[in-house]
């Protein structure tokens, strides 16, 4: 590795700050385009450009400037990756890769290519074509694009759900019974040495339909782990792809694993690996695209992340209230996000709480669940 890497990231949120925060032990130059000038990565990044990652032009011209690009949202213009890896840019995740994400119809039709187990799917070109799949229900449907977070979600269970149904195109996907959700974080390095995180176990806000908490390591059976992880490590070989990818998974009550969703970059079911794991997903996405070794992903502490959300009804400049009796609970550490504003069900920051098993984690995490508040 030359002394000082020109690494671009396309997207200035908190997964790019938390990049950033492992890339000054590389001594990484990062530059970040971010339409929002008040972005949380700002101020720690050596060049900021406010700009739309979704725009040919402006991707292109930023992409120049660097020795390697990469990404931290997938909502990004994926044809002027395309032109920079062609002009010998480093671009990790590719431009095909990112462009078969982007698309949930075209993520569902490559698990299928590549005999990766994936729930039963239809491919709708609008609402119309739902009128001749009411058999297929109950599923939910999701926009084929830029949905993410709970958005562009929505579960039909038979024909008095039709008026809630999306126009766009979207995919039908048959609702799983499943007994837990659970992710898988793997990384590949340009060499082709891939390592697999420990599978966790996610836990869902009812109303918002983002991760809410995570339990690491996942009360899973030794072989469904190992069939996770198996399972997570053939899609990233299929993809072919160097860097890190979340794949998120059912474990249906019948004993299989069928991949939900992948995320091409960190993803918040790996925040607890700065403090629980002996390599953080950060720094072991670092790590992949500059093609070095990859980094030990063992457990060096149970943990449970609690998502920290703004609370319902604030909406304006962010106060935190009980940062002080949080922290009196060994274990607790806190990440905020340097994100100026709050609104409801936005993520603020996240709370990490290490126990020596995962039910002394857990009953730390209970303490201080609700002690925190984000408001305004």
């Amino acid at each position: 590795m030359k002394g000082e890497v020109k690494l671009g990231i396309l997207g200035g949120g908190q997964l790019g700050r938390m990049l950033m925060q492992s890339g000054l032990d590389f001594n990484i130059y990062t530059l970040v385009l971010d339409p929002d000038e008040n972005a949380p990565c700002k101020h720690i990044c050596n060049e900021f450009f406010v700009g739309s990652f979704r725009d040919f032009d402006t991707v292109y011209n930023f992409g120049k400037n660097c020795d390697i690009l990469t990404i931290e949202i997938e909502h990004v213009n994926a044809d002027a990756l395309e032109k920079l890896e062609q002009e010998g840019i480093k671009v990790y995740p590719d431009a095909q890769t990112v462009r078969t994400i982007q698309d949930k119809g075209l993520q569902k039709e490559f698990y299928k290519k590549h005999n990766i187990p994936t729930s039963d799917f239809i491919l709708l070109k609008d609402k119309a074509e739902l009128k001749d799949n009411m058999d297929f229900l109950p599923a939910f449907q999701k926009l084929r694009r830029e949905g993410y977070d709970g958005r562009g979600v929505t579960r039909l269970t038979g024909a008095e759900d039709t008026a809630k149904a999306f126009e766009e195109p979207s995919v039908l996907e048959k609702l799983v019974d499943f007994e837990k959700e659970i992710s898988v974080i793997v990384a590949r390095n340009e060499s082709g040495e891939v390592t697999a995180f420990p599978v966790v176990e996610l836990s869902f806000h009812p109303e918002h339909n983002l991760v809410d908490s995570l339990f690491a390591p996942a009360n899973v059976p030794y072989k469904l782990q190992r069939l996770a992880i198996e399972i997570a490590t053939r899609v990233i070989e299929s993809f072919n792809m160097v860097g890190i990818l979340a794949v998120e998974m059912f474990l249906t009550k019948d004993g299989q694993i069928l991949v939900n969703e992948v995320a091409p970059r960190p993803h918040n079911s790996g925040h607890h690996t700065i403090k629980a794991n002996y390599t953080s997903q950060y720094e072991q996405h670092l790590r992949a695209i500059l093609n070095l070794p990859l980094g030990s992903t063992e457990i060096q502490s149970a943990a449970v992340m609690l998502n920290l959300l703004g609370e319902s009804g604030y909406d304006g400049e962010a106060k935190y209230e009980g940062l002080q009796e949080a922290l009196a609970v060994p274990g607790v550490y806190i990440h905020l996000y340097g994100k100026k504003y709050t609104r409801p069900a936005r993520k603020m920051g996240h709370i990490t709480v290490l126990g020596k098993d995962l039910e002394e984690a857990q009953q730390r995490a209970d303490q201080v669940k609700d002690v925190i508040k984000v408001k305004a």
